[in-house]
């Protein structure tokens, strides 16, 4: 463990001083702290967080949820908000970690979590992300559980959230404070491909927060739910994962969001399968033509190029799940 200093803020005005020279948020702790243990992060500073008043559920007066940045993840599962609008939500959560973890970890803090490719936690194999410049193992190495979309020369490694899949679906936004103001960023901006620049992974500014994360509201009703598929069912990251939320209105689909984990880089808008789906009655049929363009433009690596079909069985079945057929 290497030297840091610890600060524990009352305020958002002290957050914000505190990491305006590098200082690291920290809340609930269950990813920086792994990652501070095996010395794949070193900060010199940490600031605590977990005392600010970030940790409301609100209805938004168009009908949408704000979540609290500090909300913890069983909180946000069990709430009667979350369950009654948006049941994919809570799905996601409850499938995500172990108990104990989850009643830990934050909303904002999960987001933000780091990826699980064992060569970036492995200090002695080449990571881009980690050390910029260094290479990346896992392209030649056994990359069963990476990415299979959005990957780039310089990097393979999954986003390992599933909450973030949903937020990618419903098109979320993110709202940031930092030492010039508060700002909004869609979550499809927020979370970064890795391109030439791995080691970025979202759209932050120095000393940036977390606030909340908004819902925008959907037309209803609105059927909705998340499928994860995974080694084991016990505590696993995704090999895939759906989420799906439909408006069906007169036996007919007028609204569809979907998105895909476990093999993105970041969560993966699938918007040529909600295309496919607009004007379209429910049926076997359709479910199977629309999952059909779930994996365009996928670049299986050499031991993961089941994922390609996995990930189309996974739509499937899920948007049967939540559309059934009508």
């Amino acid at each position: 463990m290497h030297p840091f200093t610890y600060t524990k803020v009352a305020d958002t005005r002290e957050a914000l001083n505190a990491a305006r020279n590098g200082g690291r948020y920290i809340a609930g702790g269950t990813t920086l702290v792994d990652l501070m243990r095996e010395t794949v992060e070193r900060p010199s500073s940490l600031v605590d967080i977990s005392a600010l008043p970030l940790s409301e559920i609100t209805a938004t007066k168009s009908g949408g949820l704000r979540i609290g940045a500090l909300v913890r993840m069983s909180e946000a599962a069990a709430h009667p908000k979350v369950r009654a609008l948006y049941p994919v939500i809570s799905q996601a959560l409850e499938l995500s970690a172990s108990a104990q973890l989850r009643n830990m970890a934050t909303i904002g803090g999960n987001i933000m979590q780091r990826t699980r490719c064992t060569y970036f936690r492995d200090v002695t194999a080449a990571c881009n992300k980690r050390e910029p410049g260094s290479g990346c193992a896992a392209l030649r190495g056994y990359n069963r559980t990476h990415a299979i979309l959005g990957t780039s020369n310089s990097c393979v490694a999954t986003h390992p959230s599933d909450l973030a899949v949903t937020l990618a679906a419903l098109e979320a936004t993110i709202h940031l404070l930092g030492p010039d103001g508060a700002r909004i960023v869609s979550f499809a901006d927020f979370l970064l491909q890795p391109g030439s620049t791995p080691n970025r992974e979202q759209a932050l500014h120095q000393g940036e927060l977390i606030t909340a994360v908004e819902i925008p509201a959907h037309p209803r009703p609105l059927r909705s739910g998340y499928l994860k598929v995974r080694d084991r069912q016990s505590y696993e990251f995704a090999l895939t994962s759906a989420a799906v939320a439909l408006h069906i209105r007169d036996g007919v689909i007028r609204e569809a969001k979907v998105a895909a984990g476990g093999v993105g880089t970041v969560p993966w808008k699938l918007p040529a399968v909600e295309r496919h789906l607009i004007g379209e009655r429910p049926s076997d049929r359709l479910w199977a033509e629309a999952a059909a363009q779930a994996a365009d433009g996928a670049r299986p690596l050499t031991h993961n190029g089941f994922k390609t079909e996995l990930l189309k069985r996974t739509i499937e079945r899920q948007l049967n799940t939540v559309g059934g057929t009508e």
